[in-house]
């Protein structure tokens, strides 16, 4: 096979641009998804079980979005057309799951409809997201994957900047940030309305800048699909998959359990620590400290992806990648730890850009590791939808579990962030015993 040829930087850029939108999209999720469900009137130990539909849907997507990719040709390319229609059903979803206590129905039928909504939202989020992973697998060299993934990473923090942010600047405008009772505010809903319209527009960017290659001209850096059909079931696939996909499959386990509890009670968590508000008493998130908290939820999510952004101009730097990994794990652990014990709103920040060194690392490092291990074993889109079941099962474990531990903890969701730390610690100790030399060995 050829060598991959280098690739400017705007090429490079073009490849992963549309990630900014579909991380918008994804921000917004992470961000108010317990706000919605708590503003609906859900049960705050009953909130980790909504959290199961998103990696449900993703360890469901994404290895048959993967699958169908690596075998489909079309003029327009393999991995984005998924991406285009990905995109095109989150933008209608985003229009809907905000309202759902909008259409006047009870309060169990529009918690039926904002599961069905945020269903259909994670299937279509997963869809667009899965192809530009694909797409640097696919189109860029060993030499410059980590700067591929960097770029993606920024460009993925950018976004998530831009829509943890936006109910807090909207209500700054002097729109709404209260509601009748079970009424989501209007700061939460533009918000969505805005975040829709900006996917959109990023997806079609990146569909008219990126060219795939045709079926003779990928053949020729890339396995031949038609070489492939014969060991193209995931069993085997998995069976065949070089060691340092499952040893940093472990290290994924804690890590996405930790930001599971994250998403799930930090609203919870902010609100009680910083706002005073009683998160046991029935009416707790009709509130307008809650509301107010939820807006500094998203705030405090973004000095994260700053954070992140900042850390992973600082992770090339490290000589040793496997001790990198390590240490941005026990960072964004101790960052964790210290969330219950910053009552001032703004000294909140310290916490959260440690928890942002944790994020840079996790979103480079380990497709970093994974996709060099898979140089020459084809099949790279089905392996990452596959590897992509180490982000979403964990996160249905966690969210299993995750009202039972609420439970262990004295029902405090401030206390989840300490359990969330704990995980990343764990996460780390896995992560500093990868071995890189091991990345051809199989299993």
């Amino acid at each position: 096979m050829k060598q991959k040829p280098d690739l400017n930087f705007w090429n490079l850029w073009n490849l992963s641009f549309g990630f900014f939108g579909v991380q918008i999209a994804y921000a917004l999720q992470s961000a108010n998804i317990s706000r919605i469900f708590s503003t609906l009137g859900a049960d705050p130990h009953n909130l980790s079980y909504f959290w199961i539909l998103p990696p449900l849907m993703g360890i469901l997507v994404q290895p048959i979005v993967g699958t169908l990719s690596d075998r489909t040709w079309t003029r327009w390319g393999r991995r984005i057309p998924y991406l285009f229609v990905g995109a095109a059903v989150a933008v209608a979803v985003m229009c809907l799951l905000p309202n759902a206590g909008s259409f006047g129905l009870t309060v169990g039928a529009a918690m039926i409809f904002g599961l069905f909504a945020l269903m259909f939202l994670d299937t279509s989020i997963n869809m667009a997201m899965q192809p530009f992973k694909m797409l640097v697998g696919d189109m860029v060299n060993e030499k410059q994957k980590a700067k591929a993934y960097s770029i993606q990473s920024f460009l993925c923090n950018a976004g998530s900047v831009v829509g943890f942010v936006f109910p807090f600047v909207f209500t700054a405008l002097g729109i709404a940030n209260e509601a009748e009772k079970g009424v989501v505010p209007d700061s939460v809903i533009y918000s969505f309305y805005v975040g829709a319209a900006i996917l959109i527009l990023c997806v079609i960017y990146t569909t008219m800048k990126v060219k795939e290659w045709p079926p003779k001209e990928y053949a020729e850096y890339n396995p031949a699909p038609e070489a492939e059909k014969d060991k193209a079931d995931w069993i085997t696939l998995l069976k065949n998959a070089p060691s340092m996909f499952w040893r940093v499959g472990l290290v994924q386990f804690f890590c996405w359990a930790a930001f599971m509890y994250m998403w799930t009670y930090t609203n919870g968590a902010i609100a009680s620590v910083c706002w005073d508000v009683d998160m046991t008493a029935a009416d707790a998130t009709k509130t307008a400290a809650y509301q107010a908290a939820g807006n500094w939820v998203g705030v405090l999510f973004a000095v994260q992806a700053v954070g992140s952004v900042i850390w992973a101009m600082v992770l090339p730097r490290f000589k040793n990648t496997k001790m990198a990994y390590a240490l941005s794990l026990v960072l964004g652990g101790i960052g964790f730890a210290l969330v219950p014990f910053c009552p001032n709103q703004y000294v909140q920040f310290i916490p959260f850009l440690l928890i942002g060194c944790a994020w840079a690392a996790m979103l480079a490092m380990p497709f970093t590791f994974v996709t060099n291990a898979l140089q020459g074993y084809g099949h790279m889109g089905a392996y990452l939808g596959l590897f992509n079941g180490t982000i979403c099962i964990p996160q249905i474990v966690a969210a299993v579990v995750g009202g039972g531990i609420l439970s262990i903890v004295g029902s405090v969701q401030s206390n989840m962030m300490i359990v969330a730390g704990v995980l990343l610690v764990i996460g780390a100790f896995f992560a500093a015993t990868l071995r890189d030399k091991q990345n051809n060995e199989k299993r």
